[in-house]
């Protein structure tokens, strides 16, 4: 084996080193102020921060955000995720219309509304995701995407922000079954999987979607198993990327996926059915939504 291949199976299975197509090149924190100070003036969280997504600095570029609602601390501890946990601050009533005005200095045109997990709250936070989607839709000529958490299942939340009827309802299931234990310990996959089905059932016209992050131990077989599982809920629109640890605290990689296998994966989702499908190892939910929304037509 030479030097080479020796460095590549280390960075595939998950020593810790970052193989070349998991790199970007950081664009300039000039052509990200914009972004940066509108957020700060109208004290707005969002989950391209919070998160520390990769894909940041080429968003705040292109002059788009994914809005997080209900503060920036969760209530939930999932082994993925690098959002603040603990005990959160009480709602802020004035949110919906900050996150709107945000929405029209912006000038955007597709926005993506998410949120930290509030087991804390009656109702989940369903009602602030109700009047975000409502302040949004004064703006007018907006395509209002919103990425919710599960809120425990419970029936009534779930309608709330689907009557609301936001152009796409996003759940994402994050992981196959068998790794839900590991990384998703205050979660339920079939609870995850009935949130999406619930939203198809009762608002047929919204489009629902979900996503996946690969590379946490699952097999082909359990992602293919996974993805059929969301055509079933009646899931539309698909998202797969790759898990990149936020730090030595969280779940390890076992994996890096190759770029080919993403190919295969977004293939074998519209073969499923998945009206659209965006797969690859810098992929999220809201990463470049509104071009998947077009992909899966209206």
């Amino acid at each position: 084996m030479s030097d080479s291949d020796s460095d590549r199976t280390d960075r595939l299975n998950g020593n810790g080193r970052f193989p070349p197509w998991i790199r970007k090149r950081l664009p300039s924190a000039e052509l990200m102020e914009p972004v940066r100070l509108t957020l700060k003036e109208l004290k707005l969280a969002t989950v391209c921060q919070s998160a520390q997504c990769p894909n940041i600095g080429e968003c705040f570029c292109r002059g788009t955000a994914t809005f997080m609602i209900l503060g920036d601390v969760c209530t939930r501890s999932c082994r993925f995720c690098a959002v603040k946990k603990g005990a959160p601050a009480a709602l802020q009533e004035d949110e919906p219309f900050r996150v709107a005005e945000a929405v029209r200095r912006m000038g955007l045109k597709h926005v993506v509304v998410t949120s930290v997990t509030r087991d804390d709250l009656p109702d989940g936070g369903a009602g602030q995701f109700r009047r975000t989607i409502e302040a949004l839709r004064k703006v007018g000529g907006v395509i209002v995407e919103v990425l919710t958490p599960d809120f425990g299942g419970n029936r009534a939340n779930i309608l709330t922000v689907a009557l609301a009827k936001p152009d796409v309802f996003n759940h994402n299931i994050e992981t196959v079954r068998r790794l839900y234990g590991q990384v998703r310990p205050e979660a339920d996959y079939e609870r995850s999987l009935g949130v999406i089905a619930l939203v198809k059932r009762e608002v047929p016209d919204v489009k629902t979607k979900s996503g996946l992050m690969l590379g946490l131990g699952e097999t082909r077989e359990e992602t293919i198993s996974a993805l059929e599982d969301l055509r079933r809920a009646g899931c539309d629109i698909v998202t797969l990327g790759q898990y990149l640890r936020p730090s030595a605290a969280h779940a390890p990689i076992a994996r890096f996926l190759l770029p080919e296998e993403f190919d295969e994966l977004g293939a074998e989702a519209r073969r499923l059915g998945f009206s659209a499908a965006a797969s690859g190892p810098f992929v999220r939910s809201s990463y470049h939504a509104e071009h998947v929304f077009q992909e899966a037509g209206s």
